[in-house]
């Protein structure tokens, strides 16, 4: 078991006992992890009116140092657009127009919009994680969370959130540690 007390006053479960409380995808890709690794992962149900980060960990006790947001960003080179995730502390901001734009060799690189995150990804808006991204995309995980023994980050949908080790997000999917990603 890993350490889900970064959930604040919330009680976890195993994310693979409450498919109810994961986004399809993310639903999906818990269950294509090693078991072993898919065991490390929490899930707490939430108020789908606290899903934004200041506000969820306000509401439950949760550190916000130990929260990690993920953020879709578009770079565009010529008519190419190329996405990428980024995984940052909430306490930082993801550094889109400088390490992130040169790892996705893009010429201009910004928060992708709304909608096409959500359409992109197949996971509700404020709910957005690392966990089941679209394949090929990478995973810019900011070092500061792949050093952390445990963060809270999206399911998938508003209404839930995970815990998992900072090494296990370091090893998801397209995932690269990028030092100083996060500012």
């Amino acid at each position: 078991m890993s350490d889900w007390t970064v959930l604040g006053t919330l009680r976890a479960v195993p994310a693979l006992d409450r498919p109810d409380l994961l986004g399809e995808p993310v639903a999906h890709a818990l269950k294509a992890l090693d078991p072993a690794d898919a065991e490390l992962v929490g899930v707490a149900e939430i108020d789908p009116g606290l899903a934004d980060t200041a506000e969820f960990c306000a509401a439950y006790s949760s550190p916000l140092e130990r929260s990690a947001n993920c953020v879709v960003v578009a770079g565009r080179r010529g008519g190419d657009t190329r996405y990428a995730a980024c995984l940052v502390l909430a306490t930082t901001r993801a550094d889109v127009n400088g390490l992130v734009r040169r790892r996705i060799d893009a010429r201009k690189a910004s928060f992708a919009p709304m909608d096409d995150a959500v359409a992109l990804t197949g996971m509700e808006y404020g709910g957005i994680t690392a966990v089941g991204l679209p394949e090929g995309w990478p995973l810019l995980v900011d070092a500061a969370v792949a050093a952390a023994p445990a963060v809270v980050i999206g399911s998938g949908i508003r209404g839930s959130k995970l815990a998992l080790p900072g090494e296990l997000a370091a090893r998801l999917p397209g995932a690269e540690v990028v030092e100083g990603l996060g500012r």
